[in-house]
């Protein structure tokens, strides 16, 4: 019948030449002994019907995967993708910034700098991250379509045979103690604005006015010089920043060893901000003298200004290390 005809053109069309002709005889003797002699159309439709879609019965007589990632190699490849593009997204941002800053020569506004690091930024990872998806992508669909293994039963990350002993392996994680992707790139991302805000904050923070229509940048706040000059207990900081991040990405949960780094991490960077706040030249006279015009009011950073900062980076501080144990303490 001509409905058969169809579908056994259906399933051999989406297989090698070379097999096509021995399927194509094996399939209609499947279906012919699945009929009486003399079958009506509605009972070849019931026994078509019982063979399935002719693009999945394919499947079953194909040597290769007809998907493009077929599902022996599904989870580790959306593994991968999950753990490895978030990494690169990173770097290339670190990267960026990082170029921009060593590129700056001063003469162009500081705006439309910072505006152009962004937009190369988000074009930078957004390219990144198609590159490397599409490297895995190709990896993964080349391992699959050469793996000479008859088991086709998905595999684990460690490239092995899923076993219930596999199970130990993995931790419960609940909810409240889990560490997700956003809040550790968003720790890079942090990190990476402190790198290029504190080595410009000359050129960044402190006054605009709007001058002949366009808004410039007048006074700085602070003595770049100063800054300058906790360059390495800066640097062993950011350092201990960008361990922790990495630290969190691998621990993908909050635990008492991770809430006794953070401590340390903020112990570090409260002690940096500590030093470095109480220069007393860290202020530019000029700012001062600004603030004074601008509220008749005399400014001294010294004393209880000087006094609440700190106390308040403290109380942040506290409340940080105190909500990394109270996440690491949750109980199963």
């Amino acid at each position: 019948m001509h409905l058969i005809d169809i579908y056994i053109q259906e399933v051999t069309r989406r297989l090698p030449e070379k097999n096509r002709e021995d399927i194509e005889l094996e399939l209609r003797s499947t279906i012919e002994d699945m009929l009486p002699e003399n079958y009506s159309e509605k009972e070849a439709k019931e026994a078509l019907a019982s063979l399935g879609n002719p693009a999945l019965l394919a499947s079953g007589y194909s040597d290769q995967p007809m998907q493009l990632i077929g599902p022996r190699y599904f989870d580790m490849y959306v593994t991968l993708l999950k753990m490895i593009i978030p990494m690169v997204a990173i770097i290339t941002l670190i990267v960026v910034i990082t170029e921009n800053i060593i590129t700056y020569n001063g003469e162009e506004a500081i705006l439309g700098t910072m505006l152009s690091v962004v937009g190369h930024g988000f074009w930078g990872i957004i390219s990144s991250s198609i590159h490397t998806f599409f490297w895995i992508t190709l990896v993964i669909a080349i391992l699959e379509r050469t793996d000479a293994s008859k088991d086709k039963s998905p595999l684990t990350p460690n490239w092995k045979e899923w076993t219930p002993d596999d199970l130990k392996n993995i931790p419960y994680i609940r909810k409240e103690k889990k560490i997700s992707k956003a809040d550790i790139f968003g720790s890079f991302f942090w990190i990476a604005i402190f790198v290029v805000v504190y080595f410009n904050a000359f050129r960044l923070i402190g006054v605009y006015e709007k001058v002949e229509g366009k808004l410039q940048f007048v006074i700085p706040t602070f003595n770049q010089e100063v800054l300058h000059s906790y360059w390495l207990i800066v640097l062993f900081m950011l350092l201990l920043e960008v361990a922790f991040a990495f630290y969190k990405l691998i621990a993908a949960q909050w635990t008492t060893k991770l809430a006794i780094m953070n401590t340390v991490r903020i112990v570090v960077s409260t002690i940096v901000f500590i030093i470095i706040f109480n220069n007393n030249s860290l202020i530019n006279p000029e700012f001062y003298m600004y603030l004074e015009d601008l509220f008749h009011f005399t400014f001294e950073l010294q004393g209880p200004v000087q006094l609440g900062v700190i106390l308040m980076w403290v109380i942040l501080s506290v409340i940080d290390v105190v909500q990394g144990f109270r996440k690491a303490n949750i109980k199963r």
